[in-house]
């Protein structure tokens, strides 16, 4: 895990190795002022001069200065250090994600994604931040302590050494309290986000059943499950500082009592009020440090599981890979399945699709109907190479799409899925996705095909307009319009429509499929409705039934022998008048 973290450090591995080193120099720095502060004490007691006190006081000073010019420093090469990996493990978990097949994303939940490159990353930014800086530092100032404290003290020095044991099991147990709970808490971040996530998604669909008070009270307990975790987690934490202060005052109350003895005893054989004000001194910074290592074990554990599901994304391969010597070009567009079986993954028991054997011809218009969980949409998904076929051979202009590069085949395949998705920006950002290099000729070329100009031109700003997130402020079938405008900008040699004229009223759909025939008779067009309408001008529809083909025909042909399709066709026409025919 910390070797595939640390792979994203990369330009900030310099300050990440110059923060602990300006540490050291702090430390020891901050280490040897109260030697030199229990010196000047022990020259005033013995009735020194203002000379030698002003020459102690520069000293000091310096030592102050460069003490403090390490420190800063080191915090800012820190800073830059651990925001540097944050923000490229950032990149790194967004870039991996781009490169996932569909597969690869049905293994994690959405709001799981967004907790991992948010929160997650956070969490080890901080770690990161502790390591390289806390975790260095407080070690160096215990053993730096312990070492002055002993030449300082003497004897005097094992009080700390009798308490150390006792302070470092309180504290390791605390963590060892906390570290568990924390792990429990991190995990439930997922559900909570995915609570809102749906939430604000399905805002329509919550308002119309008004369900407020469902959601309020489902996220309602998602955050009191989370609060209570995180509740027993801070409760067992706030013996961190009752536990620290009880062990300072022992120490000051040891070490003045018995320090005090010595000196006034005279037996304390060199030890007097520099020595011992400067050993009080160390005791404190030896327990600060006891206490500061315990915070940073806990939040580094804490970010463990953080980082496991960073590394979880990093290193997940996507199961679609490019072959070593891919075909660059596709030559046309027909499409064929042999013999070809598919499901989600490995564990499943039933295939989503059984013996597909189909051919579709260049050019061809093919229709595809069939009722909801018939695997439509699963069928056109393995033309573009978004799912690998499980058994069987998928073939784009008689090749294997496995043998093709997958931007070259993706190039080639425009989809329209079912879900339409808009991004923010202008109409016209929008439009070029499908040819970045489009001219506005060509957008409204595109759009009068799609019967988006219609809308378009009435719009104050045309195709400035601005598309708010998710494409909020416009239609359905608005919305559907500018996906369709924006596949035919690809100037695909496939053009798949997944039930993507549903909330296109009938005239407009025939308007959109008579320029289809028209305008690019040469593109293979695949169109997946549910209204029999929108493809019963097609050469040859498809009738899909429980994941297999259950009839290839045309309109007539169906009507005549095929019964799914003429239950469909009947019950969307009363009258049923082509029976009769």
């Amino acid at each position: 895990m910390v070797k595939e973290i640390g792979h994203s450090l990369r330009e900030y591995k310099k300050p990440s190795v110059a923060t602990p080193v300006l540490v050291t120099f702090e430390v020891l720095l901050e280490c040897l002022i109260p030697m030199i502060i229990a010196e000047l004490v022990n020259k005033i007691e013995a009735g020194c001069t203002l000379e030698t006190i002003l020459k102690y006081g520069a000293v000091l000073i310096v030592m102050a200065g460069l003490s403090l010019v390490f420190g800063v420093s080191s915090g800012a090469m820190c800073a830059a250090a651990s925001s540097g990996l944050a923000k490229n493990l950032r990149k790194d978990m967004f870039y991996k994600i781009q490169s996932y097949s569909f597969e690869n994303i049905d293994k994690f939940y959405v709001s799981s994604l967004i907790t991992r490159m948010t929160t997650d990353v956070t969490n080890v930014q901080f770690a990161y931040m502790l390591i390289i800086r806390l975790v260095v530092r407080s070690p160096l100032m215990l053993i730096f302590s312990f070492i002055m404290a002993f030449v300082m003290g003497g004897s005097l020095a094992w009080v700390f050494v009798a308490l150390v044991p006792f302070l470092g099991i309180g504290l390791g147990l605390i963590v060892f309290k906390t570290i568990p709970l924390f792990h429990r808490a991190f995990r439930k971040y997922d559900a909570l986000n995915s609570s809102i996530q749906e939430n604000v998604k399905a805002a329509r669909e919550v308002k119309s059943y008004v369900r407020e008070d469902y959601e309020q009270k489902k996220f309602g307990a998602a955050s009191h499950d989370l609060r209570s975790d995180f509740q027993k987690a801070e409760r067992i934490l706030a013996f961190n500082h009752p536990l620290m202060q009880f062990c300072m005052y022992v120490v000051m109350c040891v070490a003045l009592s018995y320090g005090s003895y010595l000196i006034i005893s005279k037996t304390g054989a060199g030890i007097g009020v520099g020595e011992l004000s400067s050993i009080l001194t160390y005791g404190f910074m030896i327990l600060n440090s006891l206490m500061m290592l315990s915070m940073a074990f806990t939040m580094i554990a804490m970010a463990g599981e953080s980082g496991r599901r960073i590394v979880e994304v990093l290193t997940e391969e996507s199961t679609l890979k490019n072959p070593a010597d891919p075909v660059m070009d596709v030559k046309d567009g027909s499409v064929d399945f042999e013999d070809v079986s598919f499901k989600y993954s490995a564990s499943a028991e039933k295939n989503a699709l059984s013996d597909i054997d189909l051919h579709i011809a260049s050019g061809e218009t093919i229709g595809i109907i069939g009722g909801t969980g018939s695997s439509k949409s699963t069928l056109v998904q393995l033309i573009s190479r978004l799912y690998d076929a499980t058994e069987g051979a998928v073939k784009v202009g008689g090749v294997n799409v496995k043998d093709y590069d997958m931007e070259v085949l993706r190039n080639a395949v425009a989809m329209v899925l079912q879900k339409n998705v808009l991004f923010s920006g202008t109409i016209a950002e929008n439009l070029r996705w499908g040819d970045p290099d489009a001219t506005q000729e060509q957008l409204e070329e595109a759009c009068r095909m799609a019967c988006a100009d219609e809308f378009i031109e009435r719009f104050p700003d045309k195709y400035e307009t601005y598309i708010e997130q998710g494409g909020a402020n416009v239609s359905g079938g608005q919305k559907q319009r500018l996906c369709i405008a924006r596949a035919l900008l690809k100037k695909p040699k496939i053009l798949i429509l997944d039930d993507s004229t549903s909330a296109v009223d009938t005239h407009t759909d025939a308007k959109i499929r008579k320029a289809f025939r028209e305008y690019i008779p040469e593109t293979t067009k695949i169109i997946i409705a549910q209204r029999t309408a929108s493809v019963e001008d097609a050469d040859r529809i498809i009738v899909m039934d429980g994941g297999r083909i259950n009839d290839i025909g045309t309109h007539a042909e169906l009507l005549k022998r095929n019964a799914i399709y003429r239950e469909v066709y009947t019950s969307q026409n009363k009258e049923g008048h082509d029976l009769e025919d």
